[in-house]
């Protein structure tokens, strides 16, 4: 069965909402959620952590941004001591980025106030609540990345 107009539209007023309170809160707390690592770098690390030494370019895509902005983000990580740089092998115009021992500390502080902040701000949920809504934005992520980036409106 389709989804009714109503329930879309609640959905995406939903989902914006939440976008908002997201970013609402990166502006208030950032320093709460991520101690001296900068918000951006996050998106940065992560993907450090989780899959080795990368370029910037393949940065930049995971974390959805410009290569130019994933560049000058790096340059400040690496000012701060969280990233290296070392020429790339394969290509000597090009670098490899990888995660120091004082960006992996800025991980694990950053995950243990964000893991605070969840505990306080779920509170009142339940174990099955906080599980159907985990599986149900991780499916609604996948559809939004599926989904084409641009909708042309109908023909009259």
């Amino acid at each position: 069965m389709p989804i009714t107009p109503e329930t879309r539209d609640r959905l995406t007023a939903g989902v914006g909402r939440v976008i908002r309170s997201g970013r609402q809160l990166g502006v208030r707390a950032a320093d709460a959620l991520y101690g001296d690592l900068p918000a951006f770098g996050w998106a940065l690390l992560v993907p450090l952590e989780q899959d080795g030494e990368q370029r910037c370019s393949a940065l930049a895509a995971r974390a959805g941004v410009d290569v130019s902005v994933a560049s000058r983000q790096l340059a400040a990580l690496e000012r701060a001591g969280y990233v290296e740089r070392r020429p790339d092998p394969q290509d000597g115009r090009a670098s490899l980025v990888h995660l120091t021992d004082e960006g992996v500390r800025a991980l694990a502080v950053t995950r243990a106030l964000r893991a605070r902040w969840a505990a306080a701000a779920l509170a009142d949920w339940g174990e099955d609540d906080a599980r159907l809504l985990s599986g149900l934005l991780e499916r609604l992520a996948t559809d939004l990345d599926r989904a084409p980036a641009v909708v042309h409106p109908a023909a009259s």
